[in-house]
């Protein structure tokens, strides 16, 4: 069974777990909205890719801590989409949760699906008890304060804040927490594959960002101009669009040498690129260089037959 299939496999049971017929109706539809569809799954298909790396002995296990991750990252998606933060209408391509349902249920939508990440890692640790607190810690600090999402979301709210820490705060924390758990639930070291969590979420923040500037609302699954908009901290602004992509892709080779060696390395560093290019596309990257390139030549040239 492929991964993604898996995954979604997965997290259908968990909401049926949760569902029964004493929840408020339109919760459980809330939740749904907010899960299903989903979008790519990068962070629960990272988890069991490196599970699977580290030998993935407990796949109950490893399983539970992709829905989990995927649960709390759904959950960040439907407060981010709240008329507090960024007012979306829309977020992977239909409705937001708030548009479709109003603003209570969404936020207690966010709220119940933070719960039931707990729920579903803890139900999912019978075989290896012993592995559970640890893998709870690793994916609470990646949520909580003071360096997880929700202190991602909240350095918004501040006048000052350092872009790499935000940035790794609001979009990093969720991939080191799927490459550390995703390790952790197949009894193997977290900290070796850390590296690689921080590399692909700093890289995946910036794909954003340039997807932003771009204009790509069909692959962000959200509208565009966000940052600007909001006056919010980010890459483009920081580096330009041209230093964006050269970082973005400094990023990706420096993830794919992170991970360390062994029967599965290759097929690891192939979905790092596959994801890559599924982030920002070369074509576009090279279009836009090819385009500034001809853009700064004729400024020159204008230049020149000025003088």
């Amino acid at each position: 069974m492929k991964a993604i299939t898996k995954i979604e496999k997965c997290l259908a049971m968990a909401l049926e777990a949760a569902e029964d017929p004493n929840c408020p109706p339109k919760l459980a539809g809330a939740v749904r909205h907010a899960v299903f569809p989903g979008g790519a799954r990068i962070r629960p298909q990272l988890a069991l890719a490196v599970a699977q790396a580290c030998g993935m002995d407990d796949p109950r296990l490893s399983e539970g801590v992709a829905v989990a991750i995927e649960l709390m990252h759904c959950a960040s998606l439907v407060h981010d989409d709240l008329p507090c933060f960024d007012d979306a209408k829309t977020r992977r391509g239909r409705a937001s949760v708030h548009f479709a349902y109003g603003e209570p249920l969404a936020v207690l939508t966010g709220d119940a699906l933070i719960v039931l990440a707990f729920q579903t890692l803890a139900a999912a640790a019978s075989q290896s008890p012993l592995r559970l607190p640890a893998l709870m810690q690793i994916i609470a600090s990646c949520v909580g304060m003071p360096s997880g999402i929700v202190a991602g979301q909240a350095w918004e709210s501040e006048s000052r804040v350092s872009l790499m820490q935000y940035q790794r705060a609001k979009t990093g924390a969720l991939f080191v927490a799927a490459t550390s758990a995703g390790a952790l639930s197949a009894g193997a070291d977290p900290k070796q594959w850390q590296a690689l969590g921080d590399c692909l979420g700093e890289a995946y923040q910036i794909a954003d960002d340039i997807r932003d500037v771009m204009g790509q609302a069909d692959l962000l699954g959200k509208p565009v101009g966000q940052d600007a908009q909001h006056d919010r901290p980010n890459a483009i602004a920081n580096l330009g669009l041209s230093g964006a992509i050269d970082h973005f892709e400094s990023l990706i080779r420096t993830a794919s040498e992170s991970i360390p060696e062994g029967p599965n390395a290759q097929s690891m560093r192939a979905l790092v690129m596959h994801e890559s290019e599924r982030l920002v596309p070369r074509e576009a990257c090279n279009a836009y260089r090819d385009n500034s390139t001809t853009e700064s030549k004729l400024e020159q040239g204008n230049k020149s037959i000025s003088n």
